[in-house]
């Protein structure tokens, strides 16, 4: 059998199993403190029209009671994990990007039930590239690519907040967090992963999004980004991958 498709059924299942546990991530997360009520207007003018009712955010405890979610999960998981698995093989990188692809899971769920990408999620998982980058330029003998890294989150984070700072209610500000986890790992592989990342990241937001917009799966100006940007960065790991080999 071919090295590449071992490494990548290896990470299938490593990546699969690993997602079984998703549910337990999302339920420990904590809820976020609720906005204070307005105190309400003693005279309010008879030509003002209420404000409309915002439907409260769901539970994280609730998306993870979800029936089957561990199961889709651990499929989705096993699906991207083997795909990068069989493009980077028995490279040391596999230590860099294996570990995220079932907290990118967990993540891409929580915002599309949410629009939201907890800090309690994405800060760690800063800590987690960031020593696996050590330790594979450790191991590889290769420190140049620790540059590299530290230039992806500095471009890729930087992009995107600039994106939030232009215009707030089209990216949240947990977007910007994981662009820099995203650049810190995409920058250690090289030059190639970064711009593919960057641009299918991009596409399949602008384009996904207004797909998904028109057919009214999400609401236009509710449309989650955090899924399409992770789903872009795996896709421009393996399309560098292809395009190299």
């Amino acid at each position: 059998m071919d090295d590449q498709v071992l490494v990548g059924i290896l990470a299938a299942l490593g990546c699969g199993l690993v997602a079984l546990l998703v549910p337990r991530l999302i339920a420990a997360i904590p809820e976020p403190e609720p906005d204070p009520e307005p105190e309400p207007d003693p005279e309010p003018a008879p030509d003002v029209e209420p404000a409309p009712d915002v439907e409260p955010k769901v539970l994280y405890r609730d998306i993870a009671a979800r029936r089957g979610l561990a199961v889709r999960s651990a499929l989705v998981a096993a699906l991207v994990g083997g795909a990068l698995g069989a493009t980077l093989g028995s490279a040391w990188e596999l230590v860099i990007v294996l570990p995220l692809v079932p907290v990118g899971v967990a993540l891409a769920v929580v915002d599309w039930r949410t629009q939201l990408l907890p800090k309690y999620v994405v800060a760690p998982t800063y800590g987690l590239a960031i020593l696996t980058c050590l330790v594979c330029a450790a191991v590889t003998g290769e420190p140049r690519h620790l540059l590299g890294a530290a230039i992806g989150w500095v471009a890729l984070g930087g992009l995107y907040l600039v994106l939030w700072f232009v215009y707030p209610p089209g990216m949240g500000y947990g977007d910007v967090r994981l662009a820099g986890v995203l650049g810190i790992v995409l920058g250690y592989l090289g030059y190639q992963p970064s711009v593919y990342g960057l641009l299918l990241g991009l596409m399949f937001g602008g384009f996904g999004g207004a797909l998904l917009s028109v057919l009214r799966v999400v609401d236009r100006r509710n449309c989650p980004f955090g899924p399409f940007l992770l789903a872009g960065a795996a896709a421009g790991i393996v399309a560098a991958g292809l395009v190299a080999g």
